[in-house]
């Protein structure tokens, strides 16, 4: 470990030192102006690139006041200065630094595009393009390592940052969908291709608001909570083939193998994906292709999780368009998995007057298949009317067999109960689902009328046989000793419809919505057990045979402003909602209740400019408890605890409301965010548990409860140091309060906690292009609960991470991975393992022109894998452990092929390669 350390610091001095002898600083600025009407020019982009290659030396995007300055140090003497700003023509100017270093350019005035015939246009690409609620980053602006792929080049753009798991925020609003060309890529899945496509396919990079296919195309408002990436790949690579292959075998019988294929022919692209492991990656989403291909080793993609899981995947997607006015999206995905786990757990269980202590040991293996297929479909019979069709398929089969064995003992470690119980569960789970919306526009002031329903069907059907043996030390009246068998069949039917009518008040500025959705959702049990011990025998009790009914009619009405600068959101709604239980087993226990309430929805969002912005969010919304919380029935499947409803619980109102600031500030390269979340919630449905202290028997009903409220808050700040062309520091900052008061009942007495919360966290990341990258985080995690009752103290609650990741690129075609973080958990029991350091460590060469990499992994390399945690409220203090992936090395080989364009080579062309980049 010292010696990784001594060689990381030996680099990073020997290079910085190099580059501050050969580089010669700059600063130059101005103000942008319009030569028409002599306003400040706000979110042009001005930067400077190098003469020879175009590489982006520094950029910024002008403020309100159309000022700007770049400031950095180069070994470049000779620079192109450019700046470019939608509909007006680009401007350019040659910069000597060994003649002037400090230049103040005064005002500089753009003219407006008027596409004069025979002029000559300067066509400029610049790092980055803002337009309205789009940002756009040029690919080849932004340096990466020589085999980078989408991920990769995300990671180092402005304000977004990617975690282990492959999510990833932009300026602090998380990215739920990844696009390819304007079109969903397998489904749902970013990391499919974010972390199998090469970046020296994709010519731009949008980040724009996440929408639907139809606020779209009719240009509505979204809530903004979300967004999403497209991916615009250059036009030469729309025609070819590219992908990869690769295979691991390691110690203890580790293996792994994946590969992806992709054809494009302009509109029409086909993509099939393979891969299969026994190294605790479950699909693709988890990376194990990008982990083949050695680019680096994360613990959840390798295995931080419970139980060992073998998994085979395969997928393929095509889309095409058909003519002008239809597109067509589909995928299907396979996979298989079989998963094995123990697991152990020490249990306080507090109550007002007394606690005991709980022991319990579990096993457990789960056999899956899953199929999937998702078809999209949509279709503009001309540019005012859009038809989007959504079915989807599935079917899945499962087995799973579970063991447990547990005992409780009271203070004095005085026996209570001991229990052991098995179960094998076989089932079989079919749906099928349509979304079908209809949007047509109308006029041309914004108006527009939408109608859509969304149908589903699903069965399932499942065999369960169960023993269970439970002990009671000083009643054995309340002994039990099952052997069952129960046959389950299960159905549900699904129907929703919605009617949404837009007006027009002020052209394109404000709107007035008119809409009614229906809904109505069915589910039936049917579950009949059997008494192995006794013939077979049918056991009543035990069985079900229900159909739930939930149906809902929702008149609504919204106001909807927009401006440049301002946007406000008002939707009101009244449910008038029946929801009703008819219990063929035991009619006497059917119920049907109605539930009406008005619910309300406000979105604010103001812009300060195009990089800054305030948003405001308040949702009122009505939960009313479920048929099975309502029924007085007597629920005894657990012979621990006896569940039964309650018919008089009342719907559960809560008020959720957002406040989240954010700003870029790219004169100087600093991102800031800032949240407050609040939740008030009126009469929650809460558990009322009742226990016998010498038998440890439960009784279990529901109640509502008030008082239950939180509050919470955070930061996030960046700020990125350029020190040279090559070098550049990351300090990224984020965490904050939080505080939350709970009313609930412990043993049937009614009991309130509050709970203080603190995650701070800080991360840096050094860059020295194409030879060494460090990024490291910190993050403590502290919690203190406090309750008014007697016999419970207060909880503190303490756990500390830190996460070091390095690559070194040197000498070529050789990279070196690692991967370490440390946990630290002072406040587990003892008997279980509080601190764990976890290295992983990937070395890859490549060879065959760049075409194949072998690489060497290494898992666990200290031997402390852990996933140890603690578990702390009101009812109980736990600690527990299960199986985790032990150490393992492991050798694959990786091949990779690419036909797109004219290029032809594994990185379509070093040797031509030439644009802007950092």
């Amino acid at each position: 470990m010292k010696k990784l350390f001594f060689i990381i610091i030996i680099l990073f001095l020997q290079h910085t030192n190099a580059q501050s002898l050969k580089s010669i600083g700059f600063e130059v600025s101005g103000t942008l102006i319009s030569n028409d009407d002599k306003s400040p020019l706000e979110s042009a982009t001005v930067y400077l690139e190098r003469k020879k290659d175009s590489t982006v030396v520094s950029y910024t995007i002008t403020d309100d006041k159309g000022k700007f300055s770049l400031e950095g140090s180069t070994k470049d003497a000779e620079l192109n200065f450019n700046i470019t700003y939608v509909g007006y023509k680009s401007y350019h100017k040659d910069l000597d630094l060994t003649k002037q270093a400090v230049i103040d350019m005064k005002e500089v005035l753009l003219k407006p595009d008027a596409n004069e015939l025979n002029e000559v246009v300067l066509k400029l690409s610049p790092p980055i393009t803002i337009k309205k609620d789009t940002i756009e980053f040029n690919a080849k602006s932004f340096k990466t390592k020589k085999d980078a792929n989408v991920e990769d080049l995300i990671k180092v753009l402005p304000g977004a940052e990617v975690d282990a798991e492959g999510n990833i925020t932009i300026n602090g609003k998380p990215v739920n969908r990844v696009l390819i060309n304007g079109k969903p890529f397998f489904g749902n899945d970013p990391t499919i291709a974010t972390r199998n496509f090469p970046k020296d396919i994709i010519e731009k990079v949008q980040v724009l608001d996440t929408k639907s296919k139809s606020q779209a195309f009719t240009g509505e408002d979204s809530d903004g909570e979300n967004k999403t990436v497209n991916l615009v790949i250059k036009k030469e690579n729309n025609k070819g083939v590219f992908g990869r292959a690769g295979a691991g075998v390691g110690t203890d019988s580790r293996y792994q193998y994946a590969g992806m294929y992709n054809r494009f022919d302009n509109d029409q692209k086909f993509s099939a994906l393979l891969g299969g492991n026994n190294v605790n990656s479950p699909g693709f989403s988890f990376g194990e292709i990008r982990e083949m291909f050695g680019g680096g080793v994360s613990p959840r993609n390798f295995g931080g999780g419970q139980g060992i899981v073998t998994s085979d995947n395969v997928g393929v997607n095509y889309a095409d368009d058909y003519g002008k006015n239809v597109e067509f999206t589909s995928n299907y995905f396979y996979s298989r998995s079989d998963s094995e786990n123990e697991s152990s757990s020490e249990r306080e269980n507090l109550f007002p007057t007394f606690s005991n202590f709980s022991t319990s040991n579990n096993k457990s293996s789960t056999t899956n298949d899953n199929h999937s297929a998702n078809f999209e479909v949509d279709i503009k019979k001309d540019s005012t009317w859009l038809i989007n069709i959504s079915p989807s398929f599935r079917f899945s089969k499962s087995n799973t067999f579970f063991e447990n064995d547990g005992i409780t003992v009271d203070e004095n470690q005085n026996l209570i109960r001991e229990s052991n119980s098995s179960s094998n569960v076989e089932s079989n789970n079919r749906s099928i689902s349509t979304d079908i919306d209809v949007t047509r526009r109308y006029g041309s002031k914004g108006g527009f009328f939408r109608v859509g329903a969304d149908l589903s069907v699903s069965a399932s059907d499942s065999e369960d046989f169960n023993k269970t043996s439970t002990n009671v030390i000083q009643d054995s009246s309340q002994n039990v000793d099952r052997d069952l068998y129960a046959d389950i069949d299960n159905t549900s039917q699904n129907i929703g419809t919605s009617f949404t009518y837009r007006l027009p008040i002020l052209p394109k500025e404000l709107f007035v919505d008119f809409g009614y959705s229906y809904n109505r959702n069915q589910n039936s049990s049917d579950k009949k057990s059997y008494d192995r011990t006794n013939n077979n025998s049918f056991i009543s009790n035990l069985s079900t045979d229900f159909t739930n009914t939930d149906q809902s009619h929702i008149p609504r009405i919204g106001f909807n402003y927009s401006t440049e600068k301002i946007r406000l959101r008002l939707n009101s709604s009244y449910r008038f909602r029946t929801m009703e239980n008819k219990d063929d087993l035991r009619p006497i226990y059917s119920i049907k209740r109605q539930f009406n309430n008005f619910e309300q929805n406000v979105n604010f969002r103001y812009s300060f400019s195009e990089k800054s912005s305030f948003n405001f969010r308040y949702n009122l919304r009505n939960n009313p408890p479920s048929l099975s919380n309502l029924q007085a029935f007597e629920n005894v499947n657990d012979p621990d605890n006896t569940v039964q409803g309650n018919p008089n619980l009342k719907p559960q109102k809560d008020h959720d409301f957002n406040m989240f600031f954010n700003n870029f500030d790219f004169q100087n390269q600093t991102g800031f965010y800032g949240y407050v979340n609040g939740n008030l919630t009126q009469d929650q449905t809460v558990r009322r548990t009742e226990i016998d202290s010498l038998s440890g028997q439960r009784r279990t009903t529901y109640a509502n409860v008030d008082g239950n409220y939180s509050i919470s808050g955070g930061i996030g700040a960046n700020k990125k140091f350029k020190f040279t062309d090559v070098s550049s520091l990351d300090i990224r900052l984020g965490g904050g309060p939080s505080y939350r008061k709970s009313v609930n009942y412990n043993n049937n007495v009614l009991y309130a906690s509050k709970t203080i919360s603190l995650n701070p966290n800080i991360g840096l990341r050094y860059e020295l292009r194409d030879v060494l990258d460090i990024d490291t985080r910190y993050n403590i995690s502290y919690s203190n609960s406090q309750y008014d009752l007697a016999n419970l103290g207060d909880r503190n609650i303490t756990s500390h991470r830190i996460d070091l990741n390095t690559t070194t690129m040197v000498p070529k075609g050789l990279e070196w991975r690692n991967n370490l973080n440390y946990n630290y958990n002072p406040n587990v029991a003892d008997g279980f393992q509080k601190s764990a350091w976890f290295w992983n460590m990937t070395l890859s060469y490549a060879v065959l022109k760049d075409k194949g990499l072998i690489s060497l992994s290494a898992y666990d390399l200290l031997n402390q894998n852990t996933n140890v945690r603690r578990i702390a409220n009101a009812d109980y203090i736990e600690d527990s452990q299960s199986t985790v992936l032990k150490q393992y090395f492991m050798l694959g080989f990786s091949w990779k092929f690419n036909t797109l364009g004219d290029r032809g080579n594994s990185r379509g062309g070093r040797g031509n390669y030439r644009g802007r980049r950092f």
